[in-house]
């Protein structure tokens, strides 16, 4: 007996590691995006204080948020945040830095207020950065039907202490003063991990954002549109990664959460409805 739970007892790691590589080769998509979670992007603006408070959790190592080195010099790339907005909307953007003269767009988050006491925001993801425009937002599980079935809603993010910070009469737009050969002084690189090892650190992140149909926040969107900031340093070196990407990508596309997969297609008709307590409900999309 004990001869053979010696001889099993290999086989069956072996078993559990190939399984595990498959699982982890499956949500590879081969495209820089794959190591900068947009979900920990999320998680810590709704943490944050302030832009500039942002900016500080997205570069701080312990966070596992960023594992981004595009300019391949073996040392995690620095993330600014520079806020550009008109009226009630705000575009974040989150810009690695390249060099002196380049840098790239990651994802821009989305803000737009509706209301006294209600906001919503989306985060997208660079097409350069992820093969197609990536749209993640933060959603809940709430109970409905007098307790009997649940349902998930978009969360009103107005609670979030740098969302209400960045509508105060005092706030004034933060553009991240670092470049390439001035860095803040707190921060210091640190060398990417393997994609593996990265993945596994952004799991924590995933259970409460998914990703959306369409765009939600669209003045938002607008404003962030002029600004969008490429480098010839990444079209260089993934644009053929990209392209494969986007060729051999369906129309149809799915995000993991969880077990379960939310799906939509891109051509979609939006509509929204609010719940009791004042949540927007997330969008119902419908093919065209």
């Amino acid at each position: 007996m004990k001869l053979l739970l010696i001889f099993l007892a290999p086989l069956a790691l072996m078993i559990s590691g190939s399984s595990f590589a498959q699982r982890t080769r499956a949500y590879s998509t081969g495209l820089p995006g794959d190591n900068f979670s947009l979900e920990g992007a999320l998680e810590m603006f709704k943490r944050a204080e302030s832009p500039e408070d942002f900016e500080r959790l997205l570069n701080t190592e312990d966070n596992k948020v960023n594992n981004l080195d595009l300019n391949e010099d073996g040392e995690i790339d620095y993330i600014k945040v520079i806020d550009n907005s008109d009226q009630e909307a705000h575009a974040f953007v989150l810009q690695a830095v390249m060099s002196e003269t380049e840098s790239q767009d990651i994802a821009v988050i989305e803000l737009e207020r509706r209301g006294d006491h209600e906001a919503v925001l989306q985060i997208v993801g660079d097409e350069d950065i992820y093969g197609e425009q990536t749209i993640l937002e933060p959603t809940e599980e709430v109970s409905v039907n007098a307790g009997t079935s649940t349902s998930i809603v978009v969360v009103n993010v107005w609670a979030w202490p740098a969302v209400r910070y960045v509508y105060t009469p005092s706030y004034r737009m933060w553009m991240s003063p670092w470049v390439w050969s001035v860095r803040p002084v707190w921060w210091r690189p640190w060398r990417p991990v393997r994609y593996r090892a990265f993945y596994h650190y952004r799991t924590p992140y995933r259970n409460h954002y998914v990703v959306a149909p369409a765009y939600r926040v669209e003045h938002a969107h607008r404003v962030y549109a002029p600004h969008r900031t490429t480098s010839v340093i990444v079209t260089t070196r993934h644009q053929s990664s990209v392209n494969h990407y986007r060729e051999t990508k369906k129309q149809t596309f799915t995000a993991p959460r969880g077990n379960r997969q939310v799906g939509a297609t891109r051509k979609t008709t939006i509509e929204q409805r609010k719940t009791g307590s004042g949540k927007v409900r997330p969008a119902r999309a419908t093919g065209k």
